[in-house]
């Protein structure tokens, strides 16, 4: 029985081999009179037995196909691209450009491995080869073939392009992984597949691109493929291996004629469904904790899940559901002007404090018509979007269904992001705290732990900005000074960065802080977050951040530093601030007269203002203390009348008063900020009304509500604290932990 068992075992792992081994190589490019030999038997058969079937047959069936099966008919291109151009008048502008650029830079017959130099003689550095190897600007050379009255010359420069490549492959002359900067490497061949496709869908039809030009960009293609299955065979973490894999499942999708199509379309949807599983967090947040990574995977996959539908091949719910997931997301990061936060490697405009969504929701809508998502669409889509929708979704443009999201506050537990949000009015207020790190790749964080961003009044008030791997000023970008986080002595979170491989300018930090969310809450009254983060320690200090926003008012931040030694504590503000009453006051103020102001409520040594490439930042700090806690107010006016007196002493905080609650306040340092009824204590021991008592364990921070009838005890403290609570001649004692709260009835 062991032996037959054996037997039967090999027998099966030899079937497997057989049934998936590739039969299209990948280091050579088939020739077009061969290509009818890869297809499978039934198809075949259907054109007439392999020995039948010519080049032209061949190539006609194929023109046939992908009329069927790519993102639009092509034997209705020229119409389709008659709307382009009236849609997107300045289309050609930017075309033409980035065409002109390319054929400056590189001549048709390209070299695929470094050095070389430009045909102006200045050399070609990694990053540009990287984005030659995209192909991202062919696709505008042939938009400019269509705008230059389909002059030849510019197909043929795209026929030239390719077949250098091809040449270089097989004489072993490009870049590879090894390299640093792989033209066959996952991200790079997945890019350059789905813009080829986009090129020879547009040139499908056209005089000058032949039945043998056409079948050599399909063996082409293959040979990408059969290059991607050969070197994916394991699920690798990070964006490019979905981009290679998304190519893949592409062009298995399109060419599912040939015999080594099903095992792509295997090999690439399960590589796929691992990162949709291990990469998006239960909490729909995608894992890199980018906006720009976060959007790339919803491209990514749409490109896939769009060319299955209009096959009718059934994608598995799980893919849907993450798909949905990832829009979803967008919806709850969103700024009220429909824009988003900035979160770590966005990079798409370097410097921008906002991040732009609504192209991406508009392709939510598109694909699941929910009028959540349509609140944040347009009624067009971005330009290049426009060749990857149907004829049907380009109608659904022209009659959105939008409905404003009931939901305000939301938080991404596993992503480490904190949404504060009064509403959706424009004037409304939100913040982005952040304090969470993807324990696996973490490549793309930048060193802004519990760091804060914020918007009121239509205005960030508090900024982060997008970034450019290629910029000088990466690196400096990417840290903790242009971040809105505390900071000790000269130290920074982002520590150990070091550049990749390829010279790209892309770079990370090998050691950054390890994030704890103490408490998370939300009620009518208040929110409060409370994180702590270990980047310190190493210095002797031990560092916490409370963020409790007071509904419809303003953000109180208080960061607590701790040590044995002295040191000098500081916190970081973006934004260009006039110091009113340095270092306690600062203000900044928009085009709209509306503004923003920073008001220490604990008094602080100094502040410092510096800047780098149109942007500003302020320092407060204070010097020589073992334990310090800033206590800050964030206080947005819509209107001059709006803003903290500055000539007053003891300023008002829309309505807040400081240091004169009724209650009888008992602790060293103590501070307090009432407004009808509502009380928050920070450093307090005791409180006292004639006939109630409150006392904390130890010096802590709360929150107290009381009307007639009860009063709501709330911690703010860091850990667990016992409370007793005396009232006429009833005594009560109680734990409370970071962020919980108990009523008591007044009788």
């Amino acid at each position: 029985m062991n032996f037959i068992r054996r037997s039967t075992l090999f027998l099966l792992a030899v079937f497997f081999q057989i049934s998936t081994a590739q039969t299209i190589p990948s280091e050579s490019i088939i020739a077009s009179n061969k290509l009818s030999a890869y297809l499978k038997p039934e198809v075949q058969q259907a054109l007439g037995g392999v020995n039948a079937i010519s080049t032209a047959q061949l190539a006609e069936y194929f023109r046939t196909k992908f009329s069927e099966r790519y993102f639009y008919d092509w034997k209705n291109g020229e119409e389709r691209f008659k709307q382009y151009t009236t849609i997107y008048e300045n289309a050609i502008h930017h075309h033409t450009e980035r065409a002109l650029d390319h054929m400056t830079k590189f001549p048709a017959n390209a070299q695929w491995k470094l050095p070389y130099n430009y045909q102006n003689g200045e050399p070609v550095n990694a990053y540009a080869l990287r984005h030659l190897a995209r192909q991202h600007k062919m696709v505008d050379i042939a938009f400019y073939y269509k705008y230059q009255q389909k002059n030849p010359e510019y197909l043929r420069y795209f026929k030239n392009q390719m077949a250098s490549l091809n040449a270089a492959l097989l004489a072993n002359k490009y870049e590879t992984i090894e390299d640093g900067n792989g033209v066959y490497e996952a991200f790079r061949s997945g890019y350059r597949i789905l813009n080829w496709l986009h090129i020879h869908t547009f040139f499908l039809g056209e005089k000058e691109y032949s039945d043998d030009d056409q079948l050599l960009t399909i063996a082409t293609l293959l040979q990408h493929a059969s290059n991607l299955y050969a070197t994916n065979t394991e699920f690798v973490p990070g964006n490019h291996q979905t981009r290679g894999m998304s190519a893949l499942a592409m062009l298995s999708i399109l060419f599912r004629d040939f015999k080594d199509a099903d095992a792509w379309y295997q090999r690439s949807m399960g590589l796929l469904e691992q990162h949709l599983s291990k990469e998006i967090n239960k909490d729909g947040f995608q894992f890199e904790r980018t906006v720009h990574y976060h959007i790339s995977d919803i491209d990514t996959y749409y490109y896939v899940y769009q060319l299955a539908k209009n096959s009718n091949i059934q994608v598995d719910t799980f893919w849907e559901s993450k798909l949905k997931s990832l829009f979803t997301t967008l919806t709850k990061i969103a700024y009220p002007d429909k824009s988003a936060p900035v979160f770590s490697d966005d990079t798409n405009a370097p410097w921008a404090e906002k991040n732009t969504i609504s192209g991406a929701l508009t392709l939510g809508y598109l694909l699941f018509g929910e009028p959540e998502m349509g609140y944040f669409a347009n009624d067009f889509v971005e330009s290049d979007m426009y060749w990857y929708l149907n004829d049907t979704q380009l109608q659904m443009l022209k009659a959105i269904q939008a409905k404003k999201p009931e939901f305000k506050s939301v938080v991404f537990p596993d992503t480490g992001y904190y949404i504060m949000r009064q509403g959706w009015e424009p004037d409304a207020m939100v913040m982005a705290i952040s304090n969470g790190l993807d324990p696996d790749k973490p490549d793309h964080q930048h060193g802004d732990m519990l760091g804060i961003q914020a918007m009121a009044n239509g205005q960030v008030i508090l900024p982060n900005y997008q970034v450019r791997y290629s910029l000088k000023d990466y690196e400096f970008f990417k840290n903790s000074m242009v971040k809105n986080v505390a900071l000790v002595d000269g130290e920074l979170q982002g520590k150990e960065y070091a550049g990749n491989q390829g010279g790209s300018g892309f770079g990370k930090f090998a050691v950054l802080p390890h994030p704890k969310t103490i408490s998370w809450n939300v009620n009518d009254a208040i929110e409060v977050y409370i994180g702590s983060h270990d980047g310190f320690e190493k210095s002797g200090v031990t560092y916490a951040r409370k963020v409790i926003y007071l509904k419809d008012d303003f953000w109180l931040v208080k960061d607590d530093f701790h040590s044995a030694t002295p040191h000098t504590y500081k916190q970081v503000w973006q934004g260009h601030y006039s110091l009113e009453k340095a270092p306690n006051l600062l203000r900044s103020s928009f085009n709209d007269g509306s503004g923003s102001d920073i008001y220490q409520l604990v008094p602080t040594d100094l502040v410092e203002t510096s800047g780098k490439n149109g942007k500003q930042w302020s320092v407060v700090a204070t010097k020589d203390k073992t334990h310090f806690n800033f206590i800050t107010a964030i206080v947005p006016f819509r209107k001059f009348d709006d803003r903290i007196d500055e000539d007053k002493k003891n300023p008002s905080l829309k309505g807040w008063e400081v240091n004169s609650s009724k209650w009888g306040i008992e602790g060293i340092g103590a501070t307090t900020l009432t407004k009808e009824g509502k009380t928050v204590l920070f450093a307090v021991k005791k409180v006292t009304l004639p006939s109630v008592t409150i006392a904390f364990s130890e010096p802590a921070d709360a929150f107290v509500m009381q009307n007639e009838k009860k009063i709501t005890i709330q911690s703010l403290h860091t850990k667990d604290v016992t409370v007793a609570y005396g009232y006429a001649k009833s005594k009560k004692a109680f734990v409370l932990k970071p962020g919980e709260s108990i009523t008591i009835e007044i009788k």
